[in-house]
């Protein structure tokens, strides 16, 4: 495959960034888009479910990391504050590669950028083989199969052309998921006994409150125009279905009999791109995106001893622009040269939201006045940004970039629930600056200072729902939220070594996050949260909030053919505590406490042989410590055992082969040592002993 997408997409330079490529993709077998992302320094991926997944960077994660597919933003205005399920919605098979920035980007992406950017690259299109003249077409067929939760499934593709002129790449998939086989349960550290989560078969080692079904499609078409110009129409449709909240599935200290299921999570992506090359002094190479995608989910919250059933739906359609140049660099006197790059986008989310709630023994089901979210709201947020990298004498390169956002929110009020409108709007102003010295060509030292903003969004400001610490609802009223990074690092790059080291401090004013309420503080309307064992309402931190860390990782090369990879993250945090102080001042109180769900240390280690003739084999470490700081939601969240999370480590072989383009087959023996284990807030448990294996080859 040779790329179609331009470096207009690429992560800024200068920064702490990793990659997973295709290649990485065909060997790993990862289950899932989050699941790809398990190598990369600094990142912690935790599951909520089977068929969910969330990417931590830096101890961040949700609505303060930003997602982007070929440089389109797949954050909307629901994305929830904590772990969310919408990076799984990305099918791994029609991924080329996916860039990782740990780290704020809020100067070149704008809001929820606090702490990094997923920038994930689609299939691109195939170039014409020798004999490929005219109209030519190759289909491919993948199949995929896991022993673990019994998964099978597949992709048809098709990749056509018409010599230089015009591309195509597309196909369909599905794959049927069933229960997830762990090595057995993951026990409280602190009195030896089963969580309330995950539950488990007689066997002891089945998951319940896991599985689900998946169908993909997907079309990619590019028309060279003229020299220099290139037109691209893609779409992108991504349908799950009946995939079970694992820790509502059943919820804790319920009947094993009550589930939430997500009948439905759908995304549609369909977008058009221009990208142009030579178009002046001020546009030497440039790139249009027109965008509209739609975010759909169907919720159904069955509690057969109560006779009731509740059902929710919720619909984002969003309209998209962005628009990026690179002038020509500028030469300086003195042996100077200036880039500049600069651009704009804008991004327009229109909200449906409904709930019914179902009467079982009476066959009746009734409307509530409002759903999840406030029906008819919509949010609008963009901004436009000026970049510059000067290049000095003695290898120094300096960067320096500012953006100025807008954001606007409405939503209508509902008197009956007692839901405020709202009506608010920010501009706010962020930019970055940094340097990087190259005394010798093998050693690079780097050091930058970035401030990036994330504004309340419509899921901050009217969502009423049931998050893993307990039940949360509205605050109208939030702040946004900044966070101010410095970061520090050094890059040796030898034939045979190349290794990364980071440091970093990012100081978030106006932190978001959930203070406790009682039950008499529950908005009207609302028998979830009366009856949920706790209940939180987000707000604004009014002292700082601290996120400090390391990160290194290192290739080597000591054989030919022969690549060893390490990686390591630490981070610490804390901030202030947001519950109300004892009225009894004798009581202990912590006035400064860890933030939520933050990773604990933990790293990587794989090895990989490959052999001209197409062979491959390797292995790999996964390993974490234990996690025992924990925020006060992270005490009563029951994703998290009693005490704290259990450390890991966990060992995988692989075993690959490849004949060109026309024979790929690829085995992964995971966790050999069948050690039970859970990523840090997860709901499900890693699985067991299990065998995962692919094949995907030509078509005649």
């Amino acid at each position: 495959m040779t790329a179609d997408s331009p470096d207009d997409a690429a992560l800024p330079e200068g920064r702490a960034t990793s990659s997973v490529r295709r290649s990485d993709l065909e060997r790993r077998l990862p289950r899932s888009a989050p699941d790809a992302l398990r190598f990369e320094p600094g990142v912690f991926v935790q599951q909520t479910a089977h068929g969910q997944g969330s990417a931590f960077i830096r101890g961040l994660t949700g609505q303060q990391t930003l997602l982007l597919f070929d440089g389109i933003r797949l954050n909307n205005s629901t994305y929830r504050q904590g772990p969310n399920q919408y990076f799984f919605t990305l099918d791994s098979h029609s991924i080329d590669s996916i860039d990782v920035l740990r780290g704020g980007g809020s100067t070149r992406y704008g809001s929820d950028a606090l702490g990094g950017v997923i920038l994930t690259r689609p299939l691109s299109l195939p170039r014409p083989g020798p004999s490929d003249e005219g109209l030519w077409a190759r289909p491919r067929l993948r199949l995929r199969g896991a022993s673990a939760d019994r998964e099978w499934g597949g992709r048809l593709q098709l990749e056509a052309g018409l010599g230089e002129k015009w591309g195509f790449i597309g196909g369909v998939g599905g794959r049927r998921v069933g229960l997830l086989e762990s090595s057995g349960p993951v026990l409280n550290p602190i009195d030896g006994q089963l969580p309330e989560v995950p539950r488990f078969a007689p066997d002891g080692r089945t998951q319940l409150g896991t599985g689900f079904d998946e169908l993909t499609a997907d079309g990619r078409t590019v028309w060279h125009l003229a020299p220099g110009q290139r037109l691209t129409l893609a779409g992108y449709l991504y349908r799950q279905f009946d995939s079970p909240r694992t820790d509502q599935c059943a919820p804790p200290y319920a009947p094993h009999n009550e589930c939430l299921r997500y009948e439905q999570q759908f995304r549609t992506l369909a977008y058009a791109a221009w990208d142009a090359e030579a178009l002046g002094p001020w546009a030497h190479q440039a790139r249009a995106t027109l965008s509209w995608q739609q975010q759909h989910e169907r919720r159904r919250h069955e509690r057969p001893s109560s006779f009731v059933f509740l059902l929710g739906e919720d619909d984002v359609d969003t309209l998209g622009l962005t628009a990026l140049a690179h002038p020509r660099p500028f030469a300086l006197p003195g042996g100077l040269s200036l880039a500049l790059s600069y651009g704009l986008d804008s991004y327009l989310d229109f909200l449906r939201s409904e709930a019914t709630i179902g009467f079982s023994d009476l066959g009746i089901s009734l409307p509530r006045s409002r759903g999840q979210y406030l029906d008819g709201s919509w949010y609008l947020h963009g901004g436009a940004f000026l970049e510059g990298e000067l290049s000095l004498p003695q290898g120094v390169v300096v960067r320096a970039g500012s953006r100025l956002s807008w954001v606007a929110a409405h939503a209508p009020g509902d008197s009956e629930s007692g839901s405020a409108p709202v009506e608010r709007s920010w501009f706010p102003l962020v930019g970055h600056a940094g340097a990087e010295w190259t005394p010798v060509r093998s050693l690079t030292l780097l050091a930058s200072v970035d401030r990036s903003f994330r504004a309340p969004n419509l899921d901050d400001m009217t969502s009423r729902q049931q998050t893993g610490p307990g039940f949360q609802f509205e605050n109208p009223l939030l702040a946004p939220e900044t966070a101010t990074t410095l970061e520090v690092g050094v890059r040796v790059r030898t034939a045979p070594v190349s290794l990364q080291l980071w440091a970093f401090t990012s100081l978030l004013e106006d932190a978001v996050g959930k203070r406790p309420r009682e039950a008499r503080d529950c908005p009207p309307e609302t028998p979830q949260c009366q009856a949920s064992w706790s209940r939180f309402q987000l707000v604004n931190a009014r002292e700082l909030s601290v996120l400090r860390g390391l990160e290194a990782s290192a290739r080597l090369r000591p054989l030919p053919g022969l690549v060893s990879m390490a990686s390591v993250a630490w981070t610490w945090s804390e901030g202030p505590n947001l519950s109300d102080p004892p009225s009894d001042p004798s009581l202990p109180f912590e006035r400064r406490v860890p933030l939520s769900r933050v990773p604990p240390l933990n790293g990587t280690v794989e090895l990989v042989w490959s052999h001209p003739l197409g062979l491959s084999a390797g292995g790999a470490l996964r390993w974490a410590s234990a996690q025992t700081r924990l925020a006060l939601a992270d005490r009563s969240d029951a994703r998290i055992p009693l005490g704290g999370t259990p450390g890991f480590a966990v060992v995988d072989a692989r075993l690959s082969y490849r004949r060109g383009n026309l024979l790929m087959i690829a085995l992964v023996a995971e966790n050999l040592l069948d050690s039970p284990y859970r990523y840090h807030g997860s709901s499900v448990n890693g699985p067991g002993r299990a065998l995962t294996l692919s094949l995907e080859g030509a078509l005649p």
